[in-house]
């Protein structure tokens, strides 16, 4: 080679270099969100995962984008959704509910963060709470755990319980594990557990029609699914006069009896704390998964008294928060 078209090709590569650096540079990190419910009734979950990341110095839009995928109660798109975020190379994937194995089957190395899941060893996502190992890590919501906790405060509220009905949308495996504790529960208590399974939004006025007569209270085993349609589920609830219990306050806030669990809002902003890490480049087998700081006891007095249940004092001692 010439001296000349040495220096010449030279020169070249070096104007040429900096705008390949500039290719390279890393773009906005892309964070996806799946879930297999719809968009509005986790609005105010969405909410708080955007404090939380704004909290962390990461705001959707200016540093950070999220690309959501809503499977409106169609489990069957989940594996579709999960694997568009794989191909769009996202940072993360934020999963909920039914979408957390598809995320998990979709990709083992982009890192996946759940913000909610009802019992995370029990359901295969990670190895122990401490070392989740993998590509996998979160936030448990102790359901299994609690489930007994339930069950001995709705016997607590209905005087004479005997015969409790579980609603439970046995199309999520994560509900398997909260329902065999349940019926472990019942079966210690002496009570009678009768199934009301649904795997679609149809489902849920059946199921309560083939209950009619046959039980004195509902457990409601929450997922995407029930947690989309709870306004329903309440309505149905009390038109069989069924006292129910569920595992967050949004059901009590639609006029649900009592319930027994964490912030699920809570659950979605320290989430967001979560993904910051990995953001930043922790891995999500370094990050142990978080389990609930307090778990809240709510009673509806005005439901009660539609129901006809009177509650004993020392009962609603023993709550965080009762409405009237």
């Amino acid at each position: 080679m010439k001296r000349r078209d040495f220096i010449t090709l030279l020169g070249g590569a070096a104007a040429a270099w900096p705008l390949a650096a500039s290719a390279q540079q890393p773009a906005t990190p892309v964070i996806g969100f799946l879930n297999s419910a719809s968009a509005g009734p986790y609005r105010q979950m969405v909410d708080a995962f955007r404090r939380g990341l704004n909290e962390t110095g990461f705001v959707e839009g200016r540093n950070v984008s999220i690309d959501y995928r809503w499977a409106e109660g169609q489990y069957d798109r989940l594996p579709g959704f999960a694997a568009d975020l794989v191909r769009r190379n996202v940072a993360v994937i934020v999963a909920t509910g039914g979408a957390i194995p598809a995320a998990k089957q979709a990709t083992s190395v982009i890192p996946i963060v759940f913000p909610v899941a009802g019992d995370p060893v029990g359901a295969g996502y990670v190895a122990t709470l401490a070392r989740p190992g993998g590509n996998v890590t979160g936030l448990s919501l102790q359901q299994t755990d609690v489930a007994s906790k339930r069950v001995e405060l709705l016997r607590e509220a209905v005087p004479g319980l005997r015969r409790l009905a579980i609603l439970a949308n046995i199309g999520n495996a994560n509900v398997v594990l909260e329902l065999g504790e349940v019926q472990a529960a019942a079966y210690k208590l002496g009570l009678e557990a009768a199934m009301a399974e649904i795997r679609r939004a149809e489902d849920i006025v059946p199921a309560f029609e083939a209950l009619k007569g046959r039980v004195e209270a509902l457990y409601v085993v929450a997922e995407p699914l029930v947690f989309t349609n709870r306004a329903r589920i309440h309505t149905l609830a009390m038109a069989a006069r069924l006292p129910a219990i569920y595992n967050s306050r949004e059901y009590i806030e639609l006029g649900g009896l009592m319930s027994y669990g964490p912030d699920f809002a809570d659950q979605f902003r320290r989430c967001a704390d979560i993904v910051d890490k990995i953001l930043r480049g922790t891995k999500p087998a370094d990050i142990p998964v978080q389990q609930p700081t307090k778990f809240d006891f709510i009673v509806n007095l005005t439901t009660a008294k539609a129901l006809g249940l009177t509650m004993p004092e020392s009962f609603l001692l023993r709550a965080d928060e009762v409405i009237e």
